[in-house]
């Protein structure tokens, strides 16, 4: 199958129209519409929708999109690791956080890795656990924050840190309790909580049944914001990384509270596909995330406690 087809396809598929893909490829439309036709031909079914707006992939086209695009990149990835194996580090790399962890950590990764590896370039995918591993499975990927143990992924993990989960409030509302809390403390407060398989509530509700409460969760809400600004709105709590609203405890627009008997923690990993070594690249920047996210919790910008792997590569 013609390599040049398959990346036309995937660039159309990402772009959503011949004329952006053409800008990106650098390639003249009629050729472009060319290959998609010829890979329509080769295989025997319709990969696009074409409209007046774009293009959209039908059910077919989103199958083959799964199944080609990691391949495709693996492959790309592999002839750069080989020609830049004794020159300077450059490469892609593609790196998957959580929205939690996007919001503590991203800027500062971006700008260090900018600085200290200027032929890298850092590809920033957000979504959750769920979404995360599937794409390093199909090679979309390359490393991946996630929640652990890592012996529950069957993936290539670095153990890095646990951070507690805490009860994020509207400043003032609760003036009865103090800075440490137990979960039976929040029974009877309106919650606003993601909903299952979500990495945080599945720590909330394992906590909660151990201690034999029952949570008043009033909304569900799966995007990380969306919780954030309904607490700040003065109506809801929300059990959120402390981490992760930082800048608003600082600013006092949000109030935490952490947990005791039993605390609610997470585990962070750094995972990476079982089936494939890394690039060149892809391991200079797991050195520097490691050390930056050491760094960020000597100075307190990130309020947790680090594994000794973490410690080790930093």
């Amino acid at each position: 199958m013609d390599i040049k087809q398959l990346k036309t396809f995937i660039c159309v598929a990402e772009t959503g129209s011949l004329s952006a893909a053409s800008d990106r490829l650098r390639l003249a439309q009629p050729a472009l519409s060319r290959h998609i036709k010829l890979l329509e031909h080769k295989i025997g079914v319709q990969l696009f929708a074409r409209h007046v707006r774009g293009m959209t992939l039908t059910e077919p086209g989103e199958k083959l999109l799964g199944r080609v695009s990691g391949l495709i990149r693996q492959l790309e990835q592999s002839v750069d690791d080989i020609r830049s194996n004794h020159e300077e580090v450059k490469g892609n790399v593609a790196i998957g956080l959580m929205p939690s962890v996007n919001t503590v950590f991203a800027v500062r990764l971006v700008e260090r890795v900018n600085r200290e590896l200027p032929k890298v370039t850092l590809r920033i995918v957000e979504g959750y656990s769920g979404h995360l591993i599937e794409w390093l499975q199909r090679g979309d990927l390359d490393i991946s924050f996630l929640y652990g143990p890592s012996t529950d992924l069957h993936l290539r993990c670095k153990e890095l840190l646990y951070e507690d989960i805490a009860l994020i409030s509207p400043p003032g509302a609760l003036p009865e309790l103090g800075e440490q809390i137990r979960i039976a403390d929040t029974a009877d407060l309106p919650l606003v909580l993601p909903s299952r398989p979500h990495g945080i509530r599945m720590l909330v509700d394992n906590a909660a049944a151990k201690a034999g409460v029952s949570l008043n969760i009033v909304l569900r809400g799966d995007a990380f914001w969306v919780l954030k600004s309904l607490v700040a709105g003065g109506s809801y709590h929300a059990f959120i990384p402390r981490s992760a609203v930082t800048e608003e405890l600082q600013a006092g627009t949000l109030e935490a509270r952490t947990f005791i008997s039993p605390s609610i923690r997470r585990q962070l990993v750094l995972a990476m596909p079982p089936d494939r070594s890394n690039t060149r690249a892809t391991d200079a920047v797991i050195t520097i995330l490691c050390s930056e996210i050491a760094a960020m919790i000597d100075e307190g910008a990130w309020k947790a406690d680090p594994e000794p792997a973490l410690v080790e590569n930093s």
